[in-house]
């Protein structure tokens, strides 16, 4: 197992990630971005697990993409140049779709990639302390296997300041653009994540595999026939399931469904 990434699961089927390189800001390198794309397809499948957290090691959330990486990456042939970037666009997509949802729980500091991380996640909540900056401009760079996700979450008119300028945004100014969802004080901040936890674990896991599904497919997509019947479509067979069933007939009946622990 890779000591770059640490895992851990608990009683209720919550996986926890942790970036573990706080000696070089937990930044990617080859091996922690493997680590990360074999975890979230191997625990996206994985009908035991409910819900994915993503966090740092130490103080840092992420530094983003490893700088000796990307001057190994730079000084290697055209192709390997692009293989490299095309395993860190991956690995934001493997996020992005993992049939699980997914929570990043920004502990600290995040830069660049680790913004793209953040931005992939279904879920982020954010320490008071934690701060930002997509500085790829001020080291002769662009932000570009991270955009499509980073704009997609804060907005093109956004993403032309932060992208442009570099500059550092706090966590409330996170939290205003749509980057994360929640600030919580440092203290308050695992109860946070817990009681967003709790929330996921209430909903049954294929209808929110199928809602993540859906979101993708209806995102700025123009409102047509073929998307209403699309959603028609989604709709009439996820409440034919087992498990639309037992939804149902477990709110008729004043129950709990069975797919709610006991605790």
């Amino acid at each position: 197992m890779s000591q770059t990434l640490l895992i851990s699961i608990d009683t209720n089927g919550v996986v926890t990630l942790t970036m573990n390189r706080p000696e070089v800001r937990n930044a990617f390198n080859e091996e922690m971005i493997d680590a990360i794309c074999d975890a979230m397809g191997r625990y996206g499948s994985d009908d035991n697990v409910r819900a994915i957290v993503i966090t740092g090691a130490g103080k840092i959330f992420s530094g983003g993409a490893d700088l000796n990486m990307m001057q190994r990456a730079g000084s290697a042939s055209a192709e390997e140049n692009r293989d490299d970037a095309r395993r860190l666009a991956y690995m934001l997509h493997g996020i992005n779709n993992c049939a699980k949802p997914v929570v990043a729980l920004v502990n600290g500091p995040a830069f660049g990639g680790g913004v793209g991380l953040v931005a992939a996640c279904d879920i982020s909540i954010a320490s008071e302390d934690a701060f930002f900056a997509l500085s790829e401009v001020r080291l002769g760079l662009i932000p570009a296997v991270i955009s499509p996700f980073v704009v997609k979450a804060i907005s093109a008119q956004e993403a032309r300041r932060w992208f442009l300028t570099g500059e550092r945004f706090d966590a409330e100014t996170a939290k205003r653009i749509g980057l994360v969802h929640m600030v919580a004080m440092p203290a308050q901040l695992n109860a946070t994540l817990d009681a967003t936890l709790s929330d996921l674990l209430v909903g049954g896991p294929a209808a929110q595999a199928a809602t993540k599904s859906l979101i993708n497919a209806v995102d700025s997509k123009q409102i047509d026939k073929s998307l209403l019947e699309d959603t028609a479509n989604r709709i009439a067979h996820i409440r034919a399931t087992p498990e639309g069933k037992e939804g149902i007939d477990a709110f008729l009946n004043k129950r709990k469904p069975n797919w709610i622990k006991d605790t």
